[in-house]
């Protein structure tokens, strides 16, 4: 069957970590163009405040035709500036609320199919298993601590009602890999793209300059769903290092803005989309 021409001219983008509290990046994302018939995930740290998702999503849900959010650490901050702002899982669900407002989906809704593919929107958060084996959990954070690096998570990503971002983690994580299994075996064969914030493997959470903040970077739990499940593509971002990278056949792609002096400004925002699909492979 041949596909009308509009349809395979639809893509599929991906961007992260707009960070809008800065002004260079908001000014950016009031440029960018509008892609009527393109779908755009948004992987995580659009901004520390409510505000900040709100206007980003006001703005682009005219520009493109769906978008799909998963939440980044700085969306999770309880700010002591804001003393009302919710905690923990109270403050993500209150961001899957205001998505819904805009008609965005999140990792809390149905997964959207996207020209045969399923897109998988998730939040998983990490759990300090990003460390060198000799490096035991509870002496994990005083390791980073050693290399003078310590993220801010520490003092404004609360747990609540968890006892800990690890055990947050590990329940995150379970409902996810349930979500799938049900999904693989329901629609066998139907190609995934996995989207969160962290990445997914240990080996893609390697800083050069703070090679010990990889501890606030991901969970080895997730380190086979590439090859576990059948994933065509995986979007992340976090690490503010863009790139395209392959493990085992699967495509990873760090889709990350960044902050201010991580990006070329004369550029704009519009070249800093990641074509996730149809993707690089595909021509004609």
């Amino acid at each position: 069957m041949n596909c009308p021409a509009w349809y395979s001219r639809m893509k599929l983008y991906a961007i992260s970590d707009l960070h809008l509290a800065n002004k260079a990046n908001f000014q950016a994302l009031e440029a960018l163009p509008p892609h009527p018939e393109d779908w755009l995930i948004l992987a995580g740290d659009i901004g520390e405040l409510d505000d900040h998702l709100k206007y980003a999503l006001m703005l682009l849900r005219y520009r493109f035709k769906q978008l799909v959010w998963v939440p980044g650490n700085h969306d999770l901050w309880s700010l002591p500036s804001h003393p009302n702002q919710l905690r923990g899982e109270a403050r993500y669900r209150r961001l899957v609320s205001i998505c819904r407002q805009y008609g965005v989906l999140t990792p809390e809704d149905p997964y959207a199919t996207w020209q045969g593919s399923l897109l998988i929107p998730m939040f998983l958060l990490y759990d300090y298993s990003f460390r060198p084996p000799h490096v035991p959990v509870e002496k994990a954070v005083e390791w980073a601590v050693e290399s003078g690096v310590v993220c801010t998570d520490e003092e404004l990503l609360q747990p609540d009602p968890y006892e800990s971002r690890s055990a947050w983690c590990v329940a995150r994580c379970r409902y996810t890999e349930e979500r799938l299994k049900k999904e693989s075996s329901q629609k066998p064969g139907t190609p995934l793209v996995l989207i969160n914030h962290f990445p997914l493997r240990q080996d893609m959470a390697q800083l050069r300059r703070f090679p010990r903040f990889s501890l606030w970077c991901g969970t080895r739990c997730t380190e086979d769903w590439h090859t576990r499940f059948p994933v065509s593509a995986v979007v992340y971002g976090h690490m503010h290092m863009r790139g395209t990278h392959y493990r085992d056949g699967v495509r990873f792609e760090e889709v990350s803005l960044g902050y201010p002096r991580d990006w070329t400004h004369k550029r704009g925002l519009e070249y800093y989309l990641r074509e996730i699909l149809p993707g690089p492979d595909v021509t004609g």
